[in-house]
């Protein structure tokens, strides 16, 4: 079978290895080296170099509305086009250019977490299980219909970063037989039931801003989704401190949310409703410290009030 793989992130590269495999990978559609690091220097998207190891061509246009583009995709002749994290949306004039329809990998179970960041919004929601789906792509965003999805349990310590390896496993894995089945006719396609679609926008770096006021559930499951990218963050006297790690306890303290106490000898933090007892954190500049370490160097932060940027303390 003759492949188009459109796909950026370190997510696709696991779909990638795998449609390599079985299946001629005819072209690697994926975004622009882009400046990443203290130099600022260009870096090739993670897919880009998985194709420089199975020596595949590679192309990365700026935009997928161009005629040229167009031209250079249906050159391939593919039979299929499959889409992973990708970040960009095909047009139709590409989603209607291989005989068999573009495939996407999906790190939800659809409808659930349409949009750019579904493993954030698992984890944001406490859900009790995620997945990966495999869809058939038309114009509107992950509002295709179902070709096959597989769940898994969640225990409710994953982060995005461990989440999202672990989907993007489960993704290669079920892509393989999911697009040989699809050609092969022996899918019945599914369509999504719109009553049940929630959206997962794509992240900003505010974020990553605690909000204190929320209950200690809700702010350690913060805590987690924000790993790695843009990073859980609060501020002590103007001062960004990024918390690594962090566990909810129900204790009931009558405190205003944000102020930092010692919690049976442990640093903590008065959320909504409960404690959020610290258990790595990092201030700005400095290198990340177990929070006893931390306290000891620090000690001026109990009894302070942590906050936005713009609070005193």
């Amino acid at each position: 079978m003759r492949v188009i793989f459109c796909g950026t992130a370190a997510f696709a590269v696991p779909s990638l290895h795998a449609l390599t495999q079985r299946h001629d990978v005819v072209l690697v559609v994926t975004q622009q080296d882009r400046p990443a690091g203290r130099g600022r220097r260009p870096q090739m998207p993670p897919v880009k170099l998985a194709a420089a190891e199975h020596n595949l061509a590679v192309t990365q246009p700026r935009s997928l509305r161009k005629e040229a583009v167009v031209a250079e995709l249906a050159a391939a002749a593919a039979d299929v086009i499959v889409v992973a994290a990708y970040g960009k949306i095909l047009p139709k004039a590409i989603l209607d250019l291989p005989p068999h329809g573009c495939l996407n990998v999906h790190a939800s179970l659809l409808p659930r977490h349409r949009g750019a960041a579904p493993v954030t919004a698992a984890i944001l929601a406490g859900d009790a299980e995620s997945g990966s789906t495999i869809m058939h792509m038309d114009e509107g965003l992950d509002t295709g219909p179902i070709l096959r999805q597989q769940s898994i349990p969640l225990s409710g310590s994953e982060t995005t970063a461990s989440l999202t390896t672990a989907l993007s496993q489960l993704g290669a894995d079920l892509l393989l037989p999911t697009v040989e089945d699809w050609v092969a006719g022996r899918i019945e396609p599914q369509d999504q039931d719109e009553s049940s679609a929630t959206y997962a926008p794509l992240l900003k770096k505010e974020d990553g801003i605690v909000r204190w006021d929320h209950d200690a559930e809700s702010v350690c499951r913060h805590l987690r989704a924000m790993q790695p990218w843009p990073g859980a963050v609060t501020f002590w006297n103007g001062r960004q401190v990024k918390i690594l790690g962090a566990r909810p306890i129900a204790d009931s303290v009558s405190e205003v949310p944000g102020r930092v106490i010692r919690h049976e000898g442990e640093l903590a933090v008065v959320a909504g409703t409960g404690i959020v007892v610290l258990d790595e954190v990092q201030l700005a500049g400095k290198r990340a410290l177990p929070a006893a370490d931390f306290l000891r160097g620090y000690g001026a932060i109990v009894g302070a009030v942590l906050g936005e940027a713009s609070m005193v303390s």
